[in-house]
């Protein structure tokens, strides 16, 4: 079956006469459970809710392959679901190799909370595969590719097969991707994250995120990886809403549209600012000459809605995204409307004063590269 048909299928509840064709959110914090608790399926609604049961079945029908099988945990948040896959793994005394360019609030996270727990941090940039260098006795490594915002590639499989002979397990940040565009798990990762906010909702109207593992994954006690984040959400707390998990599954059904969509735009606009001497850099791996294409046209299969580019400095970046009228001047990304933002705003990214990230939505892009055109001539 192609991604497509599955993706939407996974989305419809079950097939009973008189009953609605899609789930309905369930509004319950404690469910009707007399007796022995263990024999209820649902008991009380920070452990579980089928609303989530179903948003998690149709997540993991894109992490699992005819392989294998998927298990998915989702949270109430993107940086929610980065917390549980390091709460899981770290302890004091181990060892954590992050990118130097990975998301900021994840390197924030380990730095001014596990770090001071007694978690060793360690940090080299994702392009060239530079993380190999520091896995001597490391515990866990983060991916993150491509990289937010600097669009970096690194091969996910050669790291994978080299952090598991050092004895450490790989998660990678797989947000811009989505597991539509890349399957972490399939090319060796032992955790699969992604914040569901972005493109895998793609409506800029919740927070979500999810953590998905193998079905057989256990870490190196043979502990099932997949409890020890049920067991982690269940005691901190990071529960979704059940109207946003009930939003995210009938988002879900449109993502194999809007994925091609914004990509397709994404590698049109890419290739369009390449022409204007306005524009100093772009960085985007769907681009034959960027450093990261080989690899990523080997493990991705779109290469994202993101489009990063450098102005020659704050004031043209300011002027440009002034003068647009098509893009939402916005964080975040994976939306169907195009935004942008001049990254430098929010400190902590090591990127010029200029670069503006881009995240192409789902608009003619006629009207996109028209718009584009004019901001940029404004620049003259």
């Amino acid at each position: 079956m192609r991604d497509a048909t599955r993706i939407i299928r996974s989305t419809l509840s079950p097939a009973r006469p008189g009953e609605p064709m899609h789930h309905g959110p369930v509004f319950a914090a404690p469910f009707h459970s007399p007796g022995d608790p263990g024999e209820a399926r649902y008991s009380y609604g920070r452990s579980h809710n089928p609303t989530w049961t179903a948003l998690e079945a149709a997540i993991a029908e894109m992490e699992g392959t005819d392989e294998f099988e998927a298990q998915v945990l989702v949270f109430a948040s993107g940086m929610a679901a980065v917390a549980a896959v390091f709460g899981t793994v770290l302890a004091p005394g181990d060892v954590a190799v992050l990118p130097s360019n990975a998301y900021f609030a994840a390197r924030k996270l380990m730095e001014q909370y596990f770090v001071p727990m007694g978690i060793e941090l360690r940090l080299a940039q994702t392009a060239n595969d530079a993380q190999a260098a520091l896995l001597n006795g490391a515990k866990l490594l983060w991916i993150e590719t491509p990289s937010n915002p600097t669009m970096e590639v690194c091969d996910i499989a050669a790291l994978c097969e080299q952090a598991h002979a050092a004895g450490a397990l790989v998660a990678v940040d797989n947000t811009t991707a989505t597991p539509l565009g890349q399957s972490p798990l399939a090319l060796g990762a032992d955790f699969s994250m992604a914040s569901d906010t972005k493109l895998m909702t793609g409506h800029s109207d919740l927070l979500a995120g999810h953590v998905a593992v193998r079905t057989d994954a256990v870490d190196a006690s043979g502990a099932s990886l997949y409890d020890k984040l049920f067991q982690y959400r269940t005691l901190a707390g990071a529960a979704l809403g059940p109207m946003e998990a009930w939003l995210a599954l009938r988002s879900i059904a449109t993502l194999p549209l809007r994925l091609e969509r914004s990509c397709a735009n994404a590698m049109a606009i890419a290739a369009f600012l390449k022409t204007r001497p306005e524009v100093i850099e772009v960085l985007y791996p769907g681009l034959e000459d960027d450093p990261g294409y080989t690899v990523a046209a080997r493990q991705m299969r779109v290469f994202g809605p993101v489009v990063s580019f450098v102005l020659a400095d704050r004031e043209a970046a300011e002027r440009f995204l002034a003068a647009a009228d098509l893009i939402t001047e916005a964080t975040s990304f994976g939306g169907v409307a195009t935004t942008a933002e001049r990254r430098a705003r929010w400190g902590g990214d090591a990127v010029a004063e200029g670069l503006i990230r881009l995240s192409a939505g789902c608009e003619a892009i006629e009207d996109l590269l028209e718009d584009l055109a004019q901001a940029l001539d404004g620049l003259q």
